[in-house]
C-alpha cells in the first residue's frame, strides 16, 4: 500500500476528479454492464426530465437514490441497465418558442407554418443535455447517455402509438367534451396536476345577479350568485340543492321580491330610507361591498326584508326564468331553467348557483344529466383558444374574458339586474408557465376510461411496495380512488401526433398502431411521425372513393401520455426486445418525488393497469421537496441556496449524496437545504472514515521501515478465531453492518444505512482503533500486531464495499490503495460483489461493548462533575447490573480498556442493583390523571408508599393492584437513586446511570496514585511535542528526560516505577539525557514547569548510532585512527540501509570499504549499537 496524506490535505473534490478520469479510463460502467451481462436482470425505470432547463437539487436527489439503489443491484448478482431519458414534446417546449418567436396564438404559429414552428421546438429540445451530463456524471451516477432515449425518437412514438391502438380496441378510449383548467397564455387545457401547482392570492369581482321567474305572481326573481362574471353571458340554467329550505322575501324599501336560500338571506343587500324622505318613498340601494357579518347582517336584513313564503329546493325544479342575455335564446326549448343538485353549498353565496357549462366542471356535468345538452353534441364554446369571445357573443366578441369583466358587470346593471356587487380575495391557480390566470372552458377531446378500470387500479396498486408506504396507502390511494377520465389529447403542435384518422362523415375511424400500417394503408413513406411530416397523408376510405378519404384527426398527445408509456417505448415493445420485457414487466424500480404521485407514478400505473392488467413497477422511493434553507421554495430569482457545483467543489459529491440520503427527503418529508450540513458529514463521516484507513496505512508501512516483511492480510478465516475480545467484536459488528445494509437495502430503507454506519465509524475509530493503538503499532509482539492490522484491514475493505454505493468515490479511493495489499483482487470497487454474512455474529460481545462504551461516557461525566481530569488516576469504580454474563465479560476480557480509558486502578462488579440504590416509585400523572379523576389523590399516595419489596414485585408481575385500581409497568415511573454505602463520605463517591448500568466512581486521592498521574503527565507532554514537531506516528525517533529540579529523587523515583507504563505508552524507553551522544540530531526540545510540582526538559531526537570505542580500537589491534574512521564512515551511512544489511547479515556486516583500513567484521551489540535506547538496554541488562 501506498503512503497517504493526513486528513486535512486530502482533498475530497480533487481525489473524486481523479477517480472520475480513471473510471473513464478504463470505461468503467460499461465493463461493469459487461462483466454482468449473463446475470439476472434488474430493471430500473428512469422518469426523464426536460432538458429545457437545469438540474436542481431535486433532480440531485432523485439521481442519488436511483444511483445507490442500481449500484447495490449491481453488486448483488444482477444486470442493471441504467439509460437516461429526456421528455421533449409538450408545453415547456413550446412556452420556450413562443416567447422566443413573440407567437400570441395559435393562427400565429399556422402563419409561420407547423413544419417551422415544430423544428424550431427540435432546436431547443437538448439545449442543457451537456449540463445535466456534466451534473450528472460529476454526482458519481452511473447512467448512460450515448444509449438515451428521447420521447422524440421515431421509435418511442411508435410504441406510444401501439399503446393508444390497445387502448382503443378494448374500449377504452371515447371522444367527449372536458371541462379542464385551460391557459389563454399557453392556449392549451392542463391537467389538473399542472393546475394545481401555480396558486395565487387575487381579486375578483363578485356579483348577484336577479333571473325573473316566468309566471311567478309577484314578479319574484332568483338571486344567483358569481365570481366570474365573463361566464354570464353562456348562462344556461340555474341549480338550487333541493334539500335546501328557500324564501320568497320583499325589499321593505323598494319592493323588489328576490328567491334565496333561508341560510344565505344575509347575505342580500341590506337598504334603509333616508332621513327627510316622505314615508314609502325608496333609496337609492346601499351596495355592500363586503359580506355582512351573519349575525349582524340577519338582524339588518329582516328590518330590509319581510319573508312571503318557504319551501323546498326540490319544488324549484323545472321552473323557467328570463335569460340574462340572448346569445343563446335557440337553446330556449330546454334551457333556462332550475335544476337541483348537491354540489350546491350554502357556505357561500345565495344557494342558487348560475350554471354554464362550457365554463365549468360540475355546470357541463349537471347541464348533461338535466338534458340541457346532451353528450357528443357540439357543445357551444362561445370562447375561443386565446381566451377570446367569439362572434356569437356579439357585444363582446374578440375580447380576452378577463378583461370584459367589467363591461358585463355595467350591462347587467343597466338592465336592472344587478342586486349587489363588491369583490373579493381568494386563491386563484395560475398557468405554471405563462402565469396567465387559468380559465375553465369545455374542450374537446379525447379520452381514457380511467373510471372503468378503476377497481383494477386499486388493486394493482396493492401489489406494489412503496417506501414511504403512508404515500401509497393514502396521498396515492386516494388519488386512485377518486380517479376521472384522463383527457389525453392537446390541441398542440410539438408531441406525438394522435395515430387516429377519421372520415368527413365521422363514420370510419382507422388507428394506427405501427408505421408500418400507416405506410401500408396511406402507400407513403414515413420516417418521422411528427405533425408536419405526416399531417397531409390521408387514407382512402375502405367503403368506396365516393366516401372520400380519411384525414388525421390534429390533436397531440400529453406528454404525460408518453412518458406513461415509457416502460414499452424505450425499448421500442413490442416492435423490438419482446423477450426482455415479457420476462421483466412489472420493472424492479422507479423513484422520483412526492408530486409524480398525481403525475408520472399515475400515468404508469393507469397504462400498465389499461394495457396488461399489471402495475407498472413492483418497488418505488418517493423523495420530499428540497427547499431553500429559511423553508423557502428554491428559487433562482432569490438566489436563496447555494449553487450545486459550489457545494461539490467544496465538499465533494460523496458528502452531498450522504447529506441529502440521510434527511428527511428519503421519507418523503421536506429537507431544508443547508450547506454547513454537507460539511458535516466530511467531518462527521469521511475524516474519522480516512483517518482509521490512514492508520492502517501507516503502521503497515512501519513494519517495513522496521525492516520486517511487507504487510500482508492473514486468511480472513484465521482472524475469525482470534483471543482478542476486540477482535471478536470488531469482526462481528462488521457482520451486523452487512446484515443491517443487505436488510435494509433489499427493503429500499436508504435513510436507515447512515445513522447506522455512522455509529459503526465511530466505533472502529474510538473504540477498535483507539483500544488497540499498542497492537496496532506492534508494542505487543509482531504476531499480534498483523492479527490486529489484518482485521483492522477486512474491516475497511468490507465497510469500503457496504459503502460503495453510497459513496462511489471515497469507497473506490480507499480500496485502490487496500488491494494493493491482496493481489487477487477486483479492478473496481464496483466490480465486486456486495459482502456476504460471513463467519459468527456474537450478539452478547457487541451487547457488552456497547454497554463497555456506556459505562465509559457514565464514568467520564462523573469526572468532569467533579473537576477530576483522566489524568488523574482513580482507586475504584463500581459496575452495577443484574446481568451475570455481562459483568463476567467487563471484569475479565473487557476489564483493561475500561481501567486503561478511564485510569482506574481496580474495577467492582456487582449484580446487586440495591446494594447501591433506592427504588422510588411515582404515579404518572399525565397517565393517570384523566383515567382515575377523584381517586388519583389515594392511589399517588398509596404508590409514593409502596416499599422496595413491593416494587420489585411489581416490576416482575408487571401490574399492581392499588385501591381498587389494576396499574400496569407503563402508569407507574421507578426511580433509582444512587445511595453512597454507609462508610464512606457523600463527596468521596458519585454515580451515574442511564436506566440500565450503574457506575459508581471512587473519588477520593491515594497517595500511591500520585505517581502514576506524574506519568501520564509526562506522557501526554511528549505526545504533544511529537506533533509540535510534525512527526508521522511512523517516524521512529528517541525521547530524552532531563529533570529540572534541584532534588531529582522525586522524578528518578517516578521515571523508574512508571517506566513500563511509559514505555508502552511511547513505544521506546525514556532516556537520560546524559545519554545524549555529541553527534545526536535533536529535532524538538521544550521544558516544562510545575508539572505536578516538577520541571523537566523532553528532547526528541533521530536515532542514531552509540559506539562502543574499546571494542572498536580492539578490533584495529588497538589503533584508535582506524576506529574513529569506521565510526566517520558508519555515520555517513543512511541509517536505515544500514539497519537493513545488519538485519541481512544476521548482525554482522563485513567492512571492506575504507581506503587503507583493513576490512573488519562489525558485530552489532558488540561493537556499535543502532539506536541510544539498545545500548540503554544492553548496559541495564549486563547490570
Amino acid at each position: 500500500m501506498d503512503d497517504v496524506c493526513e486528513g486535512k490535505d486530502f482533498s475530497f473534490p480533487s481525489q473524486e476528479e481523479k477517480i472520475l478520469s480513471w473510471w473513464d479510463e478504463i470505461d468503467a460502467f460499461k465493463t461493469q454492464l459487461e462483466r454482468t451481462k449473463d446475470l439476472p436482470e434488474y430493471i430500473f425505470y428512469d422518469g426523464p426530465p426536460f432538458a429545457t432547463g437545469l438540474p436542481h437539487y431535486g433532480h440531485i436527489l432523485a439521481g442519488t437514490i436511483k444511483d445507490i439503489v442500481t449500484r447495490y443491484q449491481s453488486m448483488t448478482g444482477h444486470h442493471v441497465t441504467r439509460r437516461f431519458g429526456w421528455d421533449c414534446h409538450g408545453l415547456p417546449v413550446e412556452h420556450e418558442i413562443d416567447q422566443k418567436l413573440g407567437i400570441k396564438s395559435r393562427e400565429d404559429v399556422i402563419k409561420m407554418g407547423i413544419g417551422n414552428y415544430n423544428e424550431e421546438c427540435r432546436g431547443i429540445v437538448q439545449r442543457y443535455v451537456s449540463e445535466w451530463e456534466k451534473t450528472v456524471i460529476r454526482m458519481g451516477r452511473w447512467i448512460d447517455f450515448r444509449n438515451d432515449y428521447k420521447t422524440m425518437d421515431l421509435n418511442f412514438m411508435e410504441t406510444v402509438w401501439w399503446v393508444f391502438s390497445q387502448l382503443f380496441e378494448k374500449g377504452l378510449v371515447y371522444k367527449g367534451f372536458k371541462v379542464m383548467p385551460y391557459s389563454t397564455g399557453c392556449k392549451t387545457p392542463l391537467s389538473n396536476f399542472e393546475a394545481n401547482s401555480n396558486y395565487k392570492e387575487v381579486p375578483d369581482p363578485e356579483i348577484m345577479v336577479a333571473f325573473p321567474v316566468i309566471d311567478e305572481p309577484d314578479g319574484a326573481c332568483f338571486v344567483a350568485w358569481t365570481t366570474t362574471p365573463w361566464t354570464l353571458p353562456s348562462n344556461l340554467a340555474l341549480c338550487v340543492n333541493d334539500n335546501f329550505v328557500y324564501v320568497k322575501v320583499r325589499n321593505k324599501f323598494n319592493g323588489k321580491v328576490y328567491v334565496v336560500a333561508e341560510s344565505r338571506l344575509a347575505e342580500l343587500p341590506v337598504e334603509k330610507a333616508k332621513k327627510g324622505l316622505p314615508d314609502g318613498a325608496v333609496a337609492a340601494s346601499e351596495k355592500s361591498n363586503s359580506k355582512p357579518k351573519s349575525a349582524g347582517g340577519k338582524a339588518k336584513n329582516v328590518d330590509t326584508y319581510e319573508i312571503l313564503d318557504k319551501f323546498t329546493g326540490a319544488s324549484l325544479v323545472g321552473k323557467k326564468y328570463v335569460p340574462l342575455f340572448d346569445y343563446f335564446k335557440e337553446f330556449s326549448d330546454v334551457a333556462f331553467r332550475v335544476v337541483a343538485d348537491n354540489y350546491v353549498t350554502d357556505d357561500s353565496g345565495t344557494g342558487i348557483v348560475h350554471c354554464a357549462p362550457a365554463f365549468g366542471e360540475d355546470d357541463y356535468r349537471v347541464c348533461m344529466e338535466n338534458g340541457i345538452i346532451s353528450k357528443g353534441e357540439n357543445l357551444v364554446v362561445a370562447v375561443d383558444d386565446d381566451g377570446c369571445f367569439t362572434e356569437r357573443i356579439v357585444d363582446f366578441s374578440k375580447r380576452y374574458v378577463k378583461d370584459a369583466d367589467k363591461d358585463i358587470i355595467q350591462a347587467v346593471k343597466e338592465k336592472g339586474r344587478l342586486v349587489k356587487s363588491g369583490s373579493f380575495t381568494h386563491n386563484y391557480p395560475f398557468c405554471w408557465r405563462s402565469d396567465t390566470p387559468l380559465i375553465y372552458r369545455a374542450v374537446p377531446s379525447w379520452f381514457v376510461a380511467v373510471e372503468k378500470i378503476k377497481d383494477q387500479l386499486l388493486e394493482n396498486n396493492k401489489e406494489t411496495y412503496w417506501v414511504p408506504d403512508f404515500v401509497k396507502e393514502k396521498r396515492f390511494h386516494n388519488w386512485l380512488e377518486n380517479a376521472r377520465d384522463w383527457a389525453v389529447s392537446r390541441s398542440r403542435f410539438w408531441g406525438t401526433p394522435l395515430p387516429l384518422w377519421i372520415s368527413d362523415d365521422g363514420e370510419e375511424i382507422v388507428v394506427m398502431d405501427s408505421i408500418e400500417k400507416l405506410e401500408k394503408l396511406s402507400g407513403a413513406t414515413v420516417t418521422d411521425i411528427h405533425r408536419h411530416k405526416i399531417d397531409h397523408i390521408t387514407i382512402p376510405s375502405s367503403r368506396g372513393p365516393e366516401f372520400g378519404v380519411l384525414r388525421r384527426v390534429e390533436d397531440v398527445f400529453d406528454c404525460w401520455f408518453e412518458s406513461g408509456s415509457m416502460p414499452y417505448a424505450y425499448i421500442h415493445y413490442p416492435f423490438e426486445n419482446v423477450e426482455l420485457f415479457e420476462n421483466n414487466f412489472p420493472g424492479h424500480f422507479v423513484a422520483e418525488g412526492l408530486d409524480q404521485t398525481r403525475g408520472w407514478f399515475y400515468t404508469l400505473m393507469v397504462l400498465s393497469t389499461a394495457l396488461f392488467g399489471k402495475p407498472a413497477f413492483r418497488n418505488l422511493i418517493c423523495n420530499g421537496l428540497v427547499l431553500a434553507e429559511d423553508g423557502k421554495k428554491m428559487s433562482k430569482r432569490l438566489k436563496n441556496y447555494p449553487p450545486p457545483s459550489e457545494v461539490i467543489n467544496d465538499y465533494g459529491a460523496d458528502a452531498l449524496r450522504l447529506y441529502i440520503i440521510n434527511s428527511p427527503v428519503v421519507r418523503a418529508e421536506p429537507l431544508r437545504f443547508k450547506k454547513d450540513g454537507v460539511y458535516g458529514v466530511v467531518k462527521d463521516v469521511f475524516l474519522p472514515w480516512y483517518n482509521a484507513y490512514r492508520f492502517l496505512v501507516q503502521n503497515a508501512k512501519r513494519l517495513e521501515v522496521e525492516g520486517l516483511a511487507p504487510f500482508t492480510p492473514i486468511d480472513p478465516n484465521i482472524l475469525q478465531k482470534s483471543s482478542n475480545v476486540l477482535d471478536q467484536w470488531i469482526n462481528s459488528a462488521t457482520q451486523s453492518l452487512v446484515h443491517f445494509v443487505r436488510q435494509e437495502m433489499d427493503a429500499y430503507r436508504l435513510y436507515t444505512v447512515v445513522p447506522y454506519l455512522l455509529k459503526f465509524l465511530d466505533n472502529l475509530t474510538n473504540i477498535y482503533v483507539r483500544f488497540n493503538r499498542k497492537r496496532l503499532k506492534g508494542r505487543t509482539g509482531e504476531d499480534d500486531c498483523r492479527t490486529a492490522l489484518s482485521t483492522l484491514y477486512y474491516v475497511l475493505l468490507t465497510a469500503c464495499k457496504s459503502m460503495a454505493p453510497f459513496t462511489p468515490f471515497f469507497a473506490e479511493v480507499l480500496y485502490q490503495n487496500l488491494r494493493k495489499a491482496s493481489n487477487a483482487s477486483e479492478e473496481s470497487i464496483h466490480y465486486c460483489s456486495f459482502p456476504a454474512v460471513e463467519g459468527k455474529r456474537g450478539d452478547r460481545i457487541e451487547e457488552s461493548v456497547n454497554r463497555m462504551t456506556t459505562i465509559i461516557d457514565l464514568a467520564r461525566n462523573i469526572r468532569e462533575r467533579h473537576n477530576k481530569p483522566l489524568k488523574t488516576p482513580l482507586k475504584e469504580m463500581v459496575i452495577v447490573h443484574p446481568d451475570a454474563d455481562f459483568l463476567d465479560d467487563i471484569a475479565g476480557k473487557l476489564r483493561e480498556y475500561v481501567l486503561e480509558e478511564l485510569n482506574v486502578k481496580s474495577l467492582i462488579p456487582c449484580n446487586d442493583p440495591l446494594k447501591y440504590a433506592t427504588l422510588r416509585a411515582e404515579p404518572d400523572f399525565s397517565v393517570l390523571g384523566k383515567r382515575l379523576g377523584k381517586s388519583m389523590g389515594v392511589v399517588a399516595k398509596e404508590v409514593k408508599a409502596m416499599s422496595t419489596e413491593n416494587i420489585l414485585a411489581f416490576e416482575k408481575a408487571g401490574e399492581v393492584t392499588i385501591a381498587t385500581h389494576v396499574l400496569k409497568l407503563s402508569d407507574i415511573k421507578i426511580n433509582r437513586e444512587f445511595k453512597p454505602p454507609s462508610n464512606v463520605k457523600v463527596e468521596d463517591i458519585d454515580a451515574k446511570g442511564d436506566g440500565d448500568v450503574l457506575v459508581i466512581l471512587d473519588l477520593r486521592g491515594d497517595e500511591s496514585l500520585f505517581e502514576a498521574g506524574v506519568a501520564r503527565e509526562i506522557v501526554n507532554r511528549i505526545q504533544k511535542l511529537r506533533k509540535k514537531a510534525a512527526l508521522e506516528p511512523t517516524d521512529m525517533v528517541e525521547v530524552f528526560f532531563k529533570s529540572l529540579d534541584e532534588d531529582k529523587t522525586m522524578s528518578q523515583e517516578i521515571l523508574q516505577s512508571q517506566e513500563q507504563y511509559i514505555r508502552d505508552a511511547i513505544g521506546s524507553f525514556l532516556l537520560p539525557s546524559t545519554l545524549m551522544p555529541p553527534h545526536g540530531v535533536v529535532l524538538c526540545e521544550e521544558s516544562f514547569h510545575g508539572i505536578s510540582n516538577l520541571s523537566f526538559v523532553i528532547t526528541l531526537a533521530r536515532p542514531t548510532l552509540v559506539f562502543n570505542s574499546d571494542a572498536l580500537v580492539a578490533l584495529y589491534a588497538g589503533n584508535p585512527k582506524f576506529a574513529h574512521g569506521l565510526q566517520t564512515y558508519l555515520l555517513m551511512r543512511d541509517h536505515h540501509n544500514l539497519k537493513a544489511e545488519f538485519q541481512v547479515g544476521k548482525g554482522k556486516i563485513k567492512i571492506d570499504c575504507i581506503e587503507d583500513q583493513p576490512p573488519v567484521d562489525v558485530v552489532l551489540g558488540e561493537h556499535v549499537f543502532l539506536t541510544v535506547g539498545d545500548y540503554f538496554s544492553s548496559t541495564r541488562g549486563s547490570h
